[in-house]
């Protein structure tokens, strides 16, 4: 097992004892998929840089209210299971555990006995089942969902009032979810989805994706593809090959994130330099929601002047926790699902196109909550 330790010791502790607020990650050693069409290296610490960037500044506050905030990552080795790892360096020592693992695995984690009396900071999943029917009380969100993902995305096109859709998704679950997200979406918003189809593509030598592309996106008219490729195994090749010359959108093309490299706007230029200054790359969506993770503990932790899990937690889901994230609101958690409300970029590869929610798309107590599933809407009351 890999461990790695960060703590930013100010001058103000020399003077007395600081309380300490100890904060574990939790992950995973991850193999490199095969490579695809993505130019990107593989990238095999994201999320825990900035779960690091974090720390420095909740210290940076600390210095003044007698806070020691210190981050022990605990990093699985590739065929270990992370629950042991839980159990064995993490269980009864922290009560803040940010954990990066797939869905399946912290679904599994949440559910352990040992993790009862501790607050997990989910920074990798977007299912919504996990924010609905598999909520449980003891795990907070931190990357939008698929469903917040999609409602920005369909806010930006009905705005757009390119309204007719063709939905082209993959054949794994994943791919499948996000589909249903948009379905979710399109009829959410009322737009049409005129035509729908599975990525048939086959590892057949005679046949490429310039000849399968338009053969495949031959359909009623339509004003946008809508591509749901979670691994990216197809949507890059979609752009300029498309039978009718229309725009890319979904999981490629014009995507709905949480962070980008091109968003610069209400001081992220900074925090983007930082990063990048620190680490030699720039930071992922992941790494984003490390950071978020990290300083959601410090922020509340520092408003409620206590290291215990029941006030900090109870402060940060109540009204008033007021996150900076650098998207121009600050966010706060649904204290019905332990989903992190927050605006969402909507970006091409090189460009920051819009955000949402989009101007126009009114809510009664804030219009954050017109991405993703609404109190309403919701199966969870954290009550598992």
């Amino acid at each position: 097992m890999l461990i790695a330790s960060l703590t930013v010791i100010g001058p103000a502790f020399a003077k007395a004892k600081p309380t300490p607020v100890p904060i574990a990650y939790l992950t995973q050693e991850q193999e490199a998929p095969p490579p695809l069409s993505n130019p990107d290296p593989f990238i095999k610490d994201k999320g825990l840089p900035g779960a690091e960037l974090a720390i420095e500044d909740n210290n940076t506050t600390g210095q003044f209210t007698g806070q020691q905030f210190v981050l022990k990552a605990f990093i699985a080795p590739l065929k270990a299971d992370p629950l042991a790892t839980f159990k064995e360096n993490i269980s009864g020592k922290y009560r803040f555990v940010v954990v990066n693992l797939p869905a399946d695995q912290l679904k599994k984690l949440a559910a352990l006995q040992e993790a009862k009396e501790t607050l997990l900071l989910d920074i990798a999943t977007q299912d919504d089942q996990l924010r609905n029917q598999d909520c449980r009380a003891n795990v907070l969100h931190l990357l939008p969902s698929r469903a917040m993902r999609a409602d920005a995305l369909a806010q930006y096109l009905l705005k757009k009032r390119w309204t007719k859709l063709f939905l082209l998704q993959g054949n794994h679950d994943e791919d499948r979810m996000y589909g249903e997200a948009v379905k979710r979406a399109a009829r959410r918003f009322g737009l049409e989805i005129v035509s729908e189809k599975n990525w048939e593509h086959t590892a057949d030598a005679r046949r490429t994706e310039q000849s399968d592309v338009p053969v495949l996106t031959q359909a009623d008219e339509y004003d946008v593809l809508v591509v749901a490729d979670e691994r990216g195994e197809f949507g890059e090749y979609l752009d300029y090959r498309t039978w009718l010359p229309r725009p890319v959108a979904g999981t490629q093309g014009l995507t709905a994130t949480a962070w980008h490299r091109t968003h610069e706007q209400w001081g992220a230029v900074q925090l983007q330099n930082r990063f990048k200054d620190k680490y030699g790359r720039g930071m992922e969506e992941i790494d984003y929601a490390g950071y978020l993770a990290v300083r959601a503990v410090g922020e509340a932790a520092t408003r409620a002047q206590s290291n215990e899990l029941k006030p900090i937690r109870d402060y940060m889901l109540s009204p008033a926790l007021a996150l900076q994230g650098y998207k121009g609101t600050p966010l706060s958690f649904r204290a019905w699902d332990g989903q992190l409300r927050q605006t969402v970029l909507l970006a091409a590869p090189r460009s920051l196109v819009a955000v949402a929610p989009v101007e126009g798309f009114l809510h009664p107590k804030t219009e954050l909550d017109t991405l993703g599933y609404d109190q309403p809407e919701s199966t969870c009351q954290l009550n598992k």
